[in-house]
C-alpha cells in the first residue's frame, strides 16, 4: 500500500516519487504495481525510487495484481533403486 511504500523507504533512507499520483503524500490506500531501480537493486541513502500505482497503457491491469507463474514442483529427489524381480509364489522350497 501507499503508506507501507512510505514507511519503508523512509526506513531504507530513500526518496520516493510517483509520477502517475500528484497528491501522493495523501494516497493511503494503493498498490505500488512497479517501481525503479527494480526491487534487489543496492541504491546510496537519499537517492530516488520511482514508483507507479497504475498500470501503463498495455500493461495489463484489471484489478488482479502482478503475480509471479507457478514453477513445476521437483520430484522426489534422490535415486531410485530398482525393484527385484517378484519370486514364484509357487516355487517349491528347497530343505
Amino acid at each position: 500500500m501507499a503508506v507501507d511504500a512510505r514507511e519503508t523507504a523512509t526506513a531504507q533512507g530513500v526518496l520516493l516519487a510517483a509520477p502517475d499520483r500528484p497528491d501522493f503524500h495523501r494516497a493511503v490506500v494503493d498498490y505500488v504495481v512497479r517501481q525503479y531501480p527494480p526491487p534487489g537493486v543496492e541504491v546510496p541513502r537519499g537517492a530516488v525510487v520511482t514508483v507507479w500505482f497504475d498500470f501503463a497503457e498495455g500493461e495489463g491491469g484489471g484489478g488482479a495484481g502482478v503475480r509471479e507463474p507457478r514453477v513445476p514442483r521437483p520430484g522426489g529427489g534422490g535415486l531410485e533403486r530398482e525393484l527385484d524381480r517378484p519370486k514364484d509364489p509357487f516355487e517349491p522350497l528347497a530343505l
